[in-house]
């Protein structure tokens, strides 16, 4: 597979899949399903598509319909690390806030928040890869993107409940 297109999206199915669990090894097991499934669906791509796009629908649909069924999707929490120049710890305390904070967030808003802003993939693509209209992807990132200003300034305020 060394010269397979694939090859040249595997960092970022990667980036993702970490963003997603917080584990290098469960992000490895995600990529890796994700590359075998692509694999062996091949044969529906479609020439001419957006193969990122394609490894990135695959991605997130294997994560969806795995996080409820398995343990081994469960997020993980991110080590701590002792440090020693202030600057240093202060930056490593506000990416860990800011981690936290995205793990806060609903899978649906983690998800459109990462496919766009780490990923820079356009509203049409992320739409794509998340099944959902463009208009949807555009307010679930507005309101993942307030949420997680809330989070990182200390007022989440209180949770409301969805009433179905």
């Amino acid at each position: 597979m060394s010269d397979h297109p694939f090859n040249e999206h595997i960092p970022a199915l990667r980036r993702y899949a970490i963003a997603l669990l917080r584990d290098r090894s469960l992000a490895d097991d995600l990529v890796q399903d994700t590359l075998e499934r692509g694999l062996n669906k091949l044969s529906f791509f479609k020439t001419g598509s957006n193969l990122r796009a394609w490894l990135f629908t695959i991605m997130h649909n294997l994560f969806v319909n795995q996080l409820p069924q398995s343990k081994r999707w469960q997020h993980q929490s991110i080590e701590e690390s002792d440090t020693g120049s202030n600057d240093f710890a202060d930056e490593m305390l506000t990416t860990r806030d800011f981690m936290q904070a995205l793990q806060a967030l609903s899978d649906d808003h983690r998800a459109t928040i990462l496919l766009i802003g780490l990923e820079q993939l356009t509203y049409e693509q992320a739409a794509k890869v998340l099944n959902l209209p463009v208009g949807t992807v555009m307010s679930r990132l507005a309101r993942a993107r307030e949420r997680l200003s809330l989070l990182m300034n200390g007022d989440a305020g209180p949770q409301l409940r969805r009433v179905k």
